[in-house]
């Protein structure tokens, strides 16, 4: 077991395919892009089935989340997918995308095997997405939810950021949107992930003020009774709104900064050039990949994981006085 010495086991694995994104949102990079890293860096698909399969056949690992960056970037996302789903036990697995280009792969990903897709959609006005993204593409990534549901890659769940002054106003639509389509939404705190480390809390909307928006114009019951486990959005039913399927639709908010959930987190991230991270707030990183490459056992990779995951730290930190955003963005680190 990934084990770490607080009594948590990882059992979650998100996997970065690429630090690259066609997008450029506010509150992750700058207009400009960042360096990417050199291919010779990366995994190849290779490699990365490889470290899958440690994590899964000998460490305990039964979900693969594909994150980027932006994951539909990677040629060989489906032929990844289809070696993870192959593998047994076969690990529950999803994605983690900003929906373009899901409208063309949502079958062949579907095919493959993936169970379900997270998409990120914060606002539903053109303009709005393009002062927050920076790009003209909002058709693109309501079409890729469309496909995403077609295929069967349910349940859909969107991730909404809400920025101050910027689409907060959006709280109540965004959720009519997604309720009337069976999509789950999760509203998330923004995090001290940007590149530009131009987060500051006092201007963050906090998850207290997101479900101050969400009461003024519905009827929020917390879920009581279901078991939150791990899961990092607490769950609100939503009295008087169904999803098509007839049940009650519900709505999660993620405060990863007001309301952290760390001494439930079961999460260990492989970053696109392989690092591995037992915090997504971490500031070490463990190599896996040169001990790869220099041809370690399968015994040896899993050695060095258990180390990384051992020492994992109570929590991430943030309202301490002496917290330090990562080196890495959140582009380069995986969600």
């Amino acid at each position: 077991m990934l084990s770490d010495s607080y009594g948590r086991v990882a059992t979650d694995l998100r996997v970065s395919l690429t630090d690259r994104c066609n997008l450029r949102c506010t509150y992750c990079m700058p207009p400009e892009g960042l360096e990417w890293l050199p291919k010779p860096e990366l995994l190849t698909d290779d490699e990365l089935l490889r470290l899958i399969r440690v994590g899964v056949t000998r460490l305990g690992i039964d979900e693969v989340r594909f994150t980027g960056g932006e994951p539909l970037l990677r040629r060989g996302l489906p032929g990844i997918i289809a070696g993870t789903t192959a593998l047994s036990p076969r690990p529950r697995t999803a994605l983690t995308t900003n929906g373009i280009g899901l409208a063309r792969t949502a079958p062949a990903l579907a095919e493959a095997g993936l169970d379900r897709v997270n998409v990120s959609l914060d606002t539903l006005d053109p303009v709005v997405f393009e002062k927050l993204a920076r790009r003209r593409r909002l058709d693109d990534v309501l079409e890729g939810l469309s496909a995403a549901s077609e295929a069967g890659l349910t349940p859909v769940k969107v991730n909404a950021v809400l920025m101050r002054d910027v689409n907060d106003h959006e709280a109540a639509d965004l959720l009519r949107y997604c309720v009337e389509r069976g999509y789950e939404l999760r509203f998330i705190e923004q995090m001290p992930l940007d590149a530009q480390h131009g987060w500051r809390r006092d201007t963050m909307i906090t998850a207290d003020e997101i479900l101050r928006r969400l009461e003024a114009d519905f009827d929020l019951q917390p879920a009581d009774g279901e078991t939150r486990g791990s899961a990092p959005a607490e769950l609100f039913h939503v009295r008087g709104l169904t999803f098509p399927d007839g049940r009650e639709a519900t709505v999660g908010v993620i405060g990863s900064v007001t309301r952290p959930f760390c001494g439930a987190c079961d999460r260990v991230r492989l970053t696109a050039d392989g690092q591995i991270r037992n915090c997504l707030f971490a500031r070490e990183e463990s190599d896996l990949r040169t001990p790869l490459r220099e041809g370690a056992t399968d015994d040896e990779i899993a050695e060095r994981w258990t180390a990384a995951v051992a020492g994992k730290l109570p929590g991430h930190g943030i309202d301490d006085p002496g917290f330090l955003q990562p080196a890495r963005p959140m582009s380069a680190i995986g969600g």
